[in-house]
């Protein structure tokens, strides 16, 4: 008999013994040296945070911006004093969101975007989400053992859309170049800048989280823990991220060399749009794809490219509401502001337990549409003109009811126009163990900007690290296939060359056919619901803005998650603070489940606003986050 091979009931072969003895002495030694390592602020720099601080409303004459940080506004300031417009302004401020709150908003994930082109009296929406790539199917993912997209997963990411979205919004809006609008964001980059709370709070992981970290995504882990895993992240810390600095200096440098060269703007603006999607970064990723047995190709690359196209619009009041496509969720606010439009709303009282049932329902109506119909139009049959038909909202409000609804009620169109039966989510146990990890980093960011010609861009970027990163460039590519669904009857059904439907949207108000406010937020499944809460708070209540954003807020949780996978908690509201303790026991008594969360917590988003009202310029820019309000 061979004794190292040795085995019986209660034995483990000798040679294996060993190995699982050298590796938790090495595990030993690991945990040792990382427990006697410092773990305090490594370059601590004074930092005023607005996080969680009350703020005065903020009023201008000439131009206002609001960003999720506050060097993001301060950069978006910065282009509009030297004359840029607000088309630069957003460019420089989304690239400094990148860099700034990069494990919400990366560089070069999505960005859907609405501008107001004030020469011209029109508002356009650009299509600022990635396709899926062509292998990606709901029998590849089967075939690789998913019942649902899985997160920490090379094949959850899409096809890049930022970079194409900035080079459009420069080429078809904007009077600066790339290079000059994107030093801000380099120099952040490159220097540093203090971890702010919600930073903080998206990357407070343990020390076993830290280590899995850098074991599952050893290139995430170097950038997010500033190589040095054991050591948590501090707030108030300097935070780098070189090599993202690197690669937009790279692209920049294409800009640069392409003018002094001779080259024509929107020629030296393409040849950065080149360089990521044809060029030396489509090469990484592709690489990266093929180490990992990803699903991105060089065709998935070279051949994307977003568009514009008309906004969806509803009506509220006197206001057009204005949202991108049905690629995103962002038809859902105007479809509730119609279903509650002429509702007595200040009869019921603000954030009594009645008006608060009455907007879950019209938002549960309104999501039970959004189940049923909404996807990416190119691929999916989408009801728009009923959806927003106001005759709609008025039979949606007939099926409201005096107690909770409980479960998720059906949609109010059973078959479309071309006799297409809308989806019922189902509900089921998944067996991805990934799909049910928890999630780091924050969903999505925001930014809004009027400039002293009256143009204005609403842009909610967004994506996280979740996913490998592209080694030694600082890209994040995201994991938004994850709110695509595998089941082929949803309107978000994966498809290749199909945008999932993004929760990330922008929004805009109009009256008598002129721009009055650009808002927007992150927040996932709180996005709508944040946003529908804002506005009925300024336009019902006559609350001025800021205290619109800082009112008290509610959140459902009966319809499925966008995310992978995809649950929901029937029934289940719920509150911040003082919401919770004024009306539980009576939303208890309509039949909900009611959960308490502190004031001003992110769970329930961080809406930025920027309107306009007679000579002046206001924005809101709320507590619950670092989003930041400047101007002159």
């Amino acid at each position: 008999m061979v004794r190292g091979s040795e085995t019986g009931p209660n034995r483990v072969p000798v040679r294996r013994r060993g190995v699982w003895i050298g590796a938790a002495v090495l595990l030993s030694i690991a945990v040792i040296g990382a427990l006697l390592l410092p773990k305090g602020p490594r370059d601590p720099m004074p930092f005023d945070d607005p996080s969680g601080q009350p703020r005065d409303v903020y009023q201008a004459r000439q131009y206002v911006a609001v960003a999720g940080t506050p060097w993001a506004a301060s950069a978006m300031e910065r282009v509009l004093a030297d004359g840029g417009n607000a088309f630069d302004a957003a460019v420089a401020g989304l690239l400094v969101l990148n860099v700034t709150y990069g494990e919400a908003a990366s560089f070069p994930s999505i960005a859907p975007l609405l501008v107001w082109d004030a020469a011209v009296g029109k508002a356009r929406s650009y299509v600022g989400v990635g396709t899926a790539p062509a292998r990606a199917s709901i029998d590849e993912f089967r075939a690789r053992g998913h019942d649902v997209v899985p997160k920490y997963d090379i094949v959850a990411q899409l096809v890049p859309a930022s970079p194409d979205v900035i080079i459009e919004l420069l080429r078809k809006y904007g009077t600066r170049a790339f290079a000059e609008l994107a030093r801000p964001a380099i120099g952040l980059a490159e220097e540093g800048f203090p971890v702010h709370r919600a930073m903080a709070r998206d990357l407070d992981f343990g020390f076993f989280e830290r280590l899995g970290f850098r074991l599952l995504m050893p290139y995430n882990a170097e950038v997010f823990t500033q190589g040095q895993w054991w050591r948590p992240i501090v707030r108030g810390d300097r935070f780098r991220m070189t090599d993202l600095a690197r690669t937009l200096g790279n692209l920049s440098e294409v800009e640069s060399s392409c003018v002094r060269g001779g080259g024509a703007r929107d020629d030296c603006l393409l040849a950065v749009r080149e360089h990521f999607y044809r060029g030396p970064i489509a090469d990484a990723i592709v690489a990266l794809h093929e180490n990992h047995d990803g699903l991105i190709t060089r065709d998935d690359l070279a051949g994307y490219e977003g568009r514009w196209e008309e906004p969806l619009r509803g009506r509220f009041r006197e206001y057009e509401v204005l949202t991108n496509g049905t690629w995103t969720q962002g038809i859902v606010v105007p479809m509730v502001l119609q279903i509650l439009d002429g509702m007595p709303l200040r009869e019921l009282g603000h954030n009594t337990a009645t008006y608060v049932h009455t907007v879950v329902q019209a938002l549960e109506l309104a999501m039970a549409d959004r189940e049923a119909w909404v996807g990416d139009p190119e691929f999916a049959e989408v009801p728009i003109g009923e959806l927003l038909d106001p005759q709609y909202a008025l039979r949606q409000r007939e099926r409201m009811t005096e107690r909770a609804f409980g479960a998720l009620p059906d949609s109010g169109i059973q078959r479309n126009d071309a006799g297409v039966t809308g989806f019922r989510p189902r509900t089921s146990r998944h067996r991805d163990i990934l799909a049910r990890a928890p999630r780091f980093g924050r969903d999505t960011s925001y930014l809004a900007v009027i400039d002293a010609a009256g143009n204005s861009v609403s842009m909610t970027p967004s994506d996280f690290p979740q996913s490998p990163m592209v080694p030694e460039m600082g890209l994040t590519l995201g994991i938004r296939m994850t709110q695509f669904r595998l089941d082929p009857e949803s309107p978000t059904a994966l498809e290749p060359g199909k945008r999932p439907r993004v929760t990330p949207h922008a929004l805009m108000l109009l009256r008598d056919g002129t721009h009055v406010m650009s808002i927007g937020t992150p927040g996932a499944e709180m996005q709508t619901q944040a946003n529908v809460q804002v506005l009925i708070n300024h336009l019902v209540f006559d609350m001025g803005i800021q205290q619109a954003v800082d009112a008290p807020r509610f959140r459902c949780l009966t319809w499925p998650d966008s995310f992978a996978p995809h649950d929901s908690e029937p029934g289940v509201l719920e509150l911040e603070a003082t919401l919770y303790d004024a009306i539980a026991d009576d939303l208890r008594a309509l039949g909900y489940q009611v959960r308490r969360w502190e004031d001003w917590d992110n769970h329930f988003s961080a809406v930025g606003v920027v309107l306009r009202e007679g000579d002046l310029l206001i924005a809101g820019s709320d507590p619950r986050d670092a989003t930041t309000a400047a101007g002159r």
